[in-house]
């Protein structure tokens, strides 16, 4: 018998690739409620929902997110409706009987100037990216929230921490994506223009990982077919590179063949970010898709939505 499976945040990057890939594992029935049904900052909605329909496990996949200027600018928002969504689901699903429970969260729940690449034991051991400490407080809480949910009430909750996604889905707004859709969208729209010169924020020095949205996809099913996962495990590809060769491989891609520059007074964010994946290769994962490829996707993704008129700006 299939079980029933419930993705909170159906309809972002993360949610709806785990949607498009479920039908491929096989072993799950669905569960997905839009925001007119259930408001996921809401307690008693969420308590009400999860009762109701009481899934056999629970994906959290649910988050406010953004890039540098979101997360500089409205850090209450993002540590606010965070904490609320992983309390409200997880103390939600323990009520309604949930036995397994998967919390995505983000690699920037590690120290800024943690040891390269950042093994999961690294966790609290010095200060945060001021830039992103609201949402990385709230992922370590809703980290935290599991392992001890699982200590206390012997619920098999478990938690993965990805690096920096990208692919079909992802947010293009202006100002608050994330660097890998901001890049894709300013280089297409100075093509289009015919613009001279790019400007990208920052030194262009800062290293970064990227992964695409599909692989994190896979890697959650792996992990929730495994008997004994660990608390929380890393999820990237174990490479990266500076945001100056990430902006010459976007560019090259979108076809931009102007001059590339850098604005200093703007923020780096933390200097490098690169995950150990040691630990979730030894459980049999390890990522399929290369950036050049995934890249090319992503843009060939964003280029259809565009002229569809459903590419996401906010």
């Amino acid at each position: 018998m299939n079980q029933k499976l419930f993705i909170a945040g159906h309809r972002g990057m993360v949610g709806s690739a785990l949607v498009r890939l479920a039908p491929e594992i096989g072993r799950y029935d669905v569960l997905t409620a839009p925001r007119t049904e259930l408001d996921l900052l809401d307690q008693r909605s969420t308590f009400d929902w999860l009762e109701s329909h009481r899934p056999d496990q629970v994906v959290i996949a649910a988050a406010k997110v953004g890039g540098i200027h979101a997360n500089s600018a409205y850090p209450a928002d993002f540590i606010h409706e965070n904490l609320l969504i992983v309390s409200n689901l997880v103390e939600g699903s323990r009520r309604a009987g949930v036995k397994r429970l998967l919390f995505l969260g983000s690699s920037c729940i590690y120290p800024k100037h943690a040891s390269q690449p950042m093994p999961e034991s690294c966790l609290l051991t010095g200060p945060l990216e001021p830039t992103n400490e609201a949402y990385a407080i709230a992922k370590i809480a809703g980290l935290k929230l599991c392992q001890h949910y699982r200590a206390q009430h012997g619920l098999l909750y478990h938690s993965a921490m990805p690096t920096n996604l990208y692919g079909p889905g992802d947010n293009y707004h202006p100002e608050n994506s994330h660097v890998m859709a901001a890049l894709i969208r300013r280089f297409h729209e100075a093509k289009v223009r015919g613009d001279s010169s790019v400007t990208i924020w920052g030194t262009g020095t800062p290293r970064r990982e990227f992964l695409h949205v599909d692989d994190l996809a896979s890697a959650c099913f792996h992990l929730l077919s495994l008997e004994s996962p660990p608390d929380w495990v890393n999820v990237g590809t174990g490479e990266d590179l500076s945001i100056r060769e990430l902006a010459s491989l976007v560019a090259e891609t979108v076809g931009f063949s102007g001059t590339i520059l850098t604005d200093p007074s703007k923020p780096d964010g933390t200097p490098r970010k690169l995950l150990d994946i040691s630990l979730i290769r030894e459980t049999g994962w390890s990522p399929r898709t290369g950036l050049r490829d995934g890249l090319a996707a992503a843009y060939s993704d964003f280029l259809a939505s565009l002229e569809a008129g459903v590419v996401r700006l906010s």
